[in-house]
């Protein structure tokens, strides 16, 4: 493990260079963002959910099911889950297909993540020590906001949320689409996700929506001790990109090796 009075001289991390947790199983790929050109044609089939409507608690309560069919397992990531209106958070003539397990475009080159894998995430934040023992996941930074979904979810998982989105148009659609819900312990931050969140540091927990070649050194400075980051990072051996859980200790960081996902690239700096 680094250790943390030597972070500024070591950081950013590749995957390579942080102390690793014993193995984790291996499972196949998870694709929470596709291809837009793939979310698209996915779009255009026509396939209808069942039950009375896109607003009822019977569609969300199946696809939770099927969730938990499947594997996912924690009890307030699931609940957080049935929660959330997901249609609300899709384009219109995509809402048929909000509780279905796909990723679906919101605009700009992104897409929503398919339910799963961010329940996957979701679990594998609410896994950290410090999360176990209060029960939620207290101060949390998100980076990458997108239309906003996931940062509902983590309202309802969370003492305080942070999430950051370096894309003017998207952050404000988020912002729109969220005001109804009236999540009061919910801040949008147009801003570099890359930098983090400075302001409101230290956090503890930080999950990102997107991957690259390492580990941002804001994230890992303003992780608190005890506190846990889920990310997209990519093997340097296999190029392949992971789910990474990063715990933080008082000592040091220990990273565990997760699912192969496909999230889109990190990136630095605003965009318009």
């Amino acid at each position: 493990m680094s250790g943390a009075g030597s972070r500024s001289s070591r950081f950013p991390l590749r995957l390579d260079q942080v102390a690793q947790a014993p193995a984790a199983s291996r499972s196949p790929v998870l694709r929470p963002q596709a291809p837009v050109h793939q979310a698209h044609a996915d779009a255009a089939r026509s396939a209808t959910p069942s039950g009375l409507g896109l607003d009822s608690a019977d569609v969300r309560r199946r696809m939770v099911q099927r969730l938990h069919a499947d594997g996912l397992h924690h009890e307030a990531v699931l609940a957080a889950l049935n929660s959330v209106p997901r249609h609300l958070f899709v384009d219109g003539a995509l809402a048929t297909q909000a509780y279905e397990d796909t990723s679906l475009p919101i605009g700009h080159g992104q897409t929503i993540s398919k339910p799963s894998v961010v329940g996957r995430m979701l679990e594998l934040l609410m896994g950290g020590a410090a999360a176990r023992s209060r029960g939620s996941l207290g101060t949390t930074l998100e980076i990458g906001t997108g239309c906003g979904y996931q940062a509902a979810l983590l309202a309802r998982l969370s003492r305080q949320v942070f999430t950051v989105e370096r894309l003017r148009p998207l952050h404000e659609k988020a912002l729109a689409l969220l005001a109804p819900l009236n999540l009061t312990q919910l801040r949008l931050v147009y801003g570099d996700g890359m930098r983090g969140h400075p302001p409101n540091a230290p956090y503890d927990s930080i999950i990102a929506a997107a991957g690259g070649e390492a580990l941002p050194p804001a994230w890992l400075e303003q992780l608190a001790v005890g506190g846990r980051l889920v990310a997209p990072l990519v093997e340097p051996r296999s190029r392949r990109q992971v789910l990474v859980v990063v715990d933080r200790h008082e000592h040091g960081y220990e990273h565990s090796v997760h699912e192969a996902v496909k999230f889109v690239p990190l990136k630095s700096g605003l965009g318009s």
